[in-house]
């Protein structure tokens, strides 16, 4: 009872301590803030991308011709979220590393959070292959190839092409290969872990060019992408020495990389020899850069575009995942009502965009923050367990773990 007393009566002491937090405390909150918003832009990107070629789809059926607006590579927003994934597991690991338990808290905290939602809509797609195999692009379901999928393995389809059963997971097979990295790392102090993975990283890419053709899933897991976690790991060090260039660098920094995005759009025959961690990775690094090294103030966390804009970026791994199904569904409905006739493609494009983000919203409220927070119980990893590691505290806004 004496004890629980104390705890109450600590409790406003400890709120009034973190209402008082320190300008560096601050600055992380802010500083994810900016990158919530490029969260929120990267999904919506693949999103507008694979709207539009449903919209193509659609035009084609009907007769006539669909002509996209692509003044930026919109399949470039997985690269962006490529480099803020190295950039997070950094910024949000500092307690962690080189402690004990560090290790197992990283990849448990991980595991929590990819794989029950991936998990259950894999399942979700098998479901409909098997049971209504027209309403999807491929239906190819070997159960060799369906527990490689659960497992992240990289495995070629019987076409060639190195994906899994939900074809999205291609980008999660990368992130879990750079989580087991950072994982046997984060053991080491920060700066000798990030150097260390960057070389492991870049030791894997010359490998994989040298010992060319590698069989899968070496071949898959050698690819140049995996630098673009490299240059978000850097940043995160570099976001963590406390740089805060000024608001003109920051923004020519950002519009070189959207420049250079732009360009890749215009001359996509030029591009393609020269790399995708060249054309799309360096671009993406820059805009991330600029938003993770903004100074504090520049984006007040508690403003009503900012608190939307954390919305969009925390739900935006389902608005990721849970988009290809709602724009089929909507082409179908398009389809079958005649509504592509009446209404064009630009309404299917901004109505099957307006309803991938509800059900983004939902999906992530209702179905993935139960889920995590019942699969990290599970590894025994609840929230509070990474201040039990270290004494810096964990940003508590936006989450991006």
């Amino acid at each position: 009872m004496e004890q629980a007393r104390m705890a109450s009566a600590s409790a406003p002491a400890v709120r009034r301590r973190s209402e008082r937090s320190t300008p560096v405390e601050r600055s992380q909150r802010e500083t994810l803030t900016q990158v919530q918003v490029l969260r929120a832009l990267a999904a919506s990107s693949v999103t507008l991308r694979h709207a539009q070629h449903d919209a193509a789809t659609l035009e084609l059926q009907a007769g006539r011709t669909f002509q996209s607006w692509n003044p930026i590579p919109w399949s470039a927003g997985v690269d962006i979220f490529f480099v803020i994934s190295g950039l997070i597991m950094v910024h949000t690991s500092r307690q962690l590393f080189a402690k004990p338990g560090g290790a197992r808290l990283f990849i448990s905290r991980r595991i929590a959070r990819i794989v029950p939602l991936y998990w259950a809509l894999t399942s979700l797609y098998i479901a409909v292959a098997v049971a209504a195999p027209n309403f999807l692009n491929q239906s190819y379901v070997d159960f060799r190839f369906v527990v490689e999928s659960y497992l992240f393995v990289p495995a070629s389809r019987p076409d060639g092409v190195v994906q899994p059963v939900y074809e999205l997971g291609w980008t999660l097979n990368y992130e879990m290969l750079f989580y087991v990295l950072f994982t046997a790392t984060i053991v080491l102090p920060m700066r000798w872990a990030v150097t260390v993975l960057l070389t492991i990283l870049v030791g894997m890419v010359l490998s994989g060019a040298l010992a060319a053709p590698l069989p899968e899933p070496w071949g898959f897991w050698t690819n140049p992408i995996i630098l673009e976690f490299a240059f978000g790991a850097m940043i995160g060090v570099i976001c963590a020495s406390g740089l805060r260039p000024s608001g003109p660098i920051r923004a020519c920094v950002a519009a070189a990389g959207l420049g250079a995005l732009m360009l890749a759009a215009a001359f996509p025959d030029i591009s393609a020899g020269l790399g995708r961690p060249v054309v799309y990775g360096i671009p993406a690094s820059l805009i991330v850069w600029s938003a993770a090294l903004a100074p504090p103030g520049k984006l007040r966390h508690d403003s009503l575009a900012a608190r939307w804009a954390a919305g969009v970026g925390d739900a935006s791994y389902a608005l990721y995942l849970m988009h290809p199904f709602v724009i089929r569904a909507m082409r179908i409905i398009f389809w079958r009502t005649g509504l592509i006739f009446v209404l064009g493609p630009w309404a299917f494009i901004g109505s099957a965009l307006a309803i991938t983000l509800g059900v983004a919203f939902v999906t992530h409220r209702l179905f993935e923050k139960p889920l995590t927070r019942y699969a990290r119980r599970l590894l025994g990893v609840g929230h509070g367990t990474g201040r039990q590691l270290g004494s810096l505290p964990v940003p508590a806004y936006p989450k991006t773990d």
